[in-house]
């Protein structure tokens, strides 16, 4: 009876860590239409101000709630984290808010999502990791969505938000290549909050150098999306994050993540009024299924204890 008892409590628990990841996407997709609401009267410096800010001391009042060590133990591996941090956090949150502004949120969050295209190529110079079939079929199909996605906008002049969106997927993979290079020893709470918060320093000084403020003249609809994104879309988002990973295989978890740009552009749609094209259909269908066969190829060899949970798409919550 104990076992059956002890069977049951697991499989409760493994299907509420199954919904709150389910939960966790839907939360980080509508992030994307409540970032471009904040948009309306914030500078994508202050909104990532804001956001990140708020969300990195949120992190760490639970860390310490919770008794989590918020310590890094050596000088190196916090200027490591610190790297990570910027390329990861800051220069995706304010590449893909800069983008939003320049192109459509849904073609945004498409190319953002290009990430596991730019990280395969990473991993194979940084680490030295193999392309097999599937990493190889990764790259043939990401390269292929994209050329789908692109090829109509090269006869006009290519919007500037395409670049932006493009910049963040690849400052994105190259933070979260850094971050496996460097192999941080931490809880992932701790190095997801230390990332944010040099996130938040980056976007400090862009904020001060730009001389926006924030809050002059803030609407309702944008400002219930710039408390959308920092209180539920970060934060909250980031609380069940680690509770469905801690109960899940990393893979199942990063699957998981490839609901967002989903629900991204189906949100965009909905809420903003946008209207794909049939080439931007096409081509995330191409990049989405690259995706999954990034996510298919077996890691070379086990990861590290800090590193073994997917990247938590900073972003992917920061729009």
């Amino acid at each position: 009876m104990t076992g059956l008892a002890s069977a049951g409590s697991h499989h409760r628990g493994d299907l509420a860590a199954r919904a709150s990841l389910l939960l966790v996407a839907v939360i980080w997709g509508l992030n994307w239409p409540a970032g471009r609401a904040a948009l309306q009267d914030l500078s994508p410096w202050a909104l990532r101000v804001v956001s990140f800010g708020c969300a990195a001391a949120i992190l760490m009042a639970v860390a310490r709630w919770r008794g989590v060590s918020l310590h890094i133990e050596s000088g190196r591996q916090r200027y490591h984290l610190a790297m990570a941090g910027l390329l990861s956090t800051g220069g995706f949150g304010i590449l893909a808010a800069f983008a939003q502004l320049g192109t459509t949120t849904s073609r945004t969050a498409i190319c953002a999502y290009t990430m596991p295209i730019w990280a395969t190529l990473f991993a194979r110079v940084a680490l030295g990791e193999r392309l097999d079939r599937w990493r190889g079929g990764a790259l043939l199909l990401g390269m292929a969505g994209l050329g789908v996605l692109l090829w109509p906008l090269w006869g006009q002049d290519m919007p500037v938000g395409v670049l932006f969106a493009l910049g963040s997927a690849v400052s994105w993979a190259a933070g979260t290549v850094w971050l496996k290079w460097a192999g941080i020893r931490g809880h992932p709470l701790a190095i997801t909050a230390w990332q944010l918060a040099a996130g938040t320093v980056a976007v400090t000084i862009g904020f001060l150098i730009d001389g926006a403020r924030i809050g002059q003249g803030l609407h309702l609809i944008p400002a219930i999306g710039l408390a959308y994104n920092t209180l539920i879309g970060s934060a909250l988002a980031y609380l069940l994050w680690f509770q469905s990973v801690s109960r899940l295989p990393a893979a199942m978890a990063g699957l998981g993540t490839l609901l967002v740009p989903v629900v991204g552009v189906a949100a965009s749609v909905l809420l903003l009024g946008e209207r794909p094209s049939t080439s931007d259909i096409a081509g995330f269908t191409l990049i989405f299924i690259a995706a999954l066969c990034a996510l298919g190829s077996r890691p070379p060899r086990p990861a590290a204890a800090a590193s073994s949970l997917p990247s938590p798409p900073a972003s992917r919550s920061a729009s």
